[in-house]
């Protein structure tokens, strides 16, 4: 890769022998220094553009409490989803899962419960045995620590590196943890893949089977303060402090974060509410780069012409700030020379584009024009200055930088 400076971000640049990097101007500072959040760890992303708004701490594998159910709950829609359960199968309860204490639905050996209320005792009521209950169906061997290890490779395949599970609850245990930023990802994927279960997330109460009225509400304490908020999963242990995996959607905005180490269910539902506010005011989606605008200039090896405009491959739209710096920043990636011949629009690499230092929005590159092999005239001179940059021992190019390029 090579590095040359743009005056401005349509500039159209010719690229280096092996790639380009296009940078418009210097980034503007982090805008996690912004925001100062009393949570431990932290990670706030907006789910339209993949933008990471705040991160702190967010790679840091902690003890996750019953923010870690949301991997129970996946592997169980990914069970509906191929057919290994349905929502009206019946599951037994063993000894072993009645045994939980914390957080329950007080299931007890003589039930067979339906799957789908043993999703919503997940999702409401928070309940470990109806965590084990699904646990001890889908495990290999069937029990609870087999589907442990089957999380954490699932986990892994799913490129959640930081996530090690012992149990399907979250209760406390020796290495069984999860990073803020793959708790994040965990929920981005449900919401994603599975929006025909994901409206259970905003369910306040669910009473099963009346058996324990002191167990109904949804410890979410952002469903009942109409600012969008729809999900997903709370969490608390005295190792771990008060946490939330929460997810709120404005108009066609949403946001997904997660805190974790706060000192109360208080102070977990003030700064979750401070986070939500703070991610729709102070951020506007804005077009920053249609299709097809050309962003660079790619050198071809044995074409006609000896260098090809790159376009961008989609639109490319952005949070910006709504006050201060909006500076945006944009990064062509390719290998190159690129070789002739090549069609009006082959990909050939990538344009990241970003403000701040938030995560970039990476768009196709592609090639504005064709561009044939070059005629045997045009190859006898390139093959000249092949050998006579041997010769001389650098490189000679066909089509030169100009100075005000180099």
């Amino acid at each position: 890769m090579c590095d040359r400076p743009a005056p401005s971000f349509f500039s159209t640049l010719r690229a280096c022998a092996v790639g380009i990097a296009l940078v418009v101007a210097a980034p503007a500072a982090s805008l996690a220094q912004v925001f100062q959040t009393e949570a431990t760890s932290a990670v706030v992303i907006d789910h339209n553009t993949g933008q990471v708004l705040l991160s702190k701490l967010a790679d840091v594998p902690l003890p996750p409490a019953s923010m870690s159910k949301l991997m129970t709950l996946l592997m169980t829609y990914e069970a509906l989803e191929d057919g290994r359960l349905t929502m009206d199968t019946i599951l037994p309860v063993s000894e072993h899962a009645m045994s939980f204490g914390g957080s329950t639905m007080f299931l007890d050996t003589t039930d067979r419960v339906r799957v789908e209320d043993l999703i919503r005792g997940i999702i409401v009521l928070s309940g470990n045995d109806a965590c084990v209950v699904l646990a001890e169906a889908l495990s290999p061997d069937g029990t609870e620590e087999g589907f442990a290890e089957m999380m954490t490779q699932r986990a892994r395949d799913l490129g959640m590196t930081q996530s090690s599970f012992r149990n399907a609850s979250g209760w406390p245990a020796l290495g069984h943890v999860m990073s803020m930023k793959d708790l994040a990802f965990l929920a981005e994927k449900i919401i994603t893949d599975f929006p025909n279960y994901y409206p259970m997330f905003s369910e306040k109460e669910f009473a099963f089977d009346g058996r324990a009225p002191s167990n109904t509400r949804n410890r979410n304490p952002l469903l009942r303060l109409d600012i969008g908020a729809d999900g997903l999963k709370t969490g608390h242990t005295d190792e771990a402090g008060y946490g939330l995996v929460g997810s709120a959607l404005q108009g066609e905005r949403r946001v997904t974060f997660v805190i974790s180490g706060l000192e109360s269910e208080a102070a977990r539902a003030r700064e979750a509410e401070r986070i939500v506010n703070w991610a729709f005011r102070q951020f506007a989606q804005t077009t920053v780069l249609t299709e097809g605008a050309v962003v660079g200039e790619a050198p071809v090896f044995m074409g006609a012409a000896s260098s090809v405009p790159l376009v961008a491959g989609a639109d490319v739209s952005l949070l910006m700030p709504a006050v201060g710096d909006r500076t945006v920043s944009g990064e062509i990636k390719f290998d190159g020379p690129l070789s002739a011949p090549l069609a009006a629009g082959t990909e050939v690499g990538t344009f990241h584009v970003t403000v701040a230092d938030m995560t970039p929005v990476i768009v196709p590159l592609r090639v504005a024009t064709d561009v044939e092999p070059a005629g045997i005239l045009r190859r006898i001179q390139l093959a000249g200055e092949a050998v006579l940059a041997r010769l001389l021992g650098g490189a000679v190019d066909a089509a030169p930088l100009s100075s005000s390029e180099q």
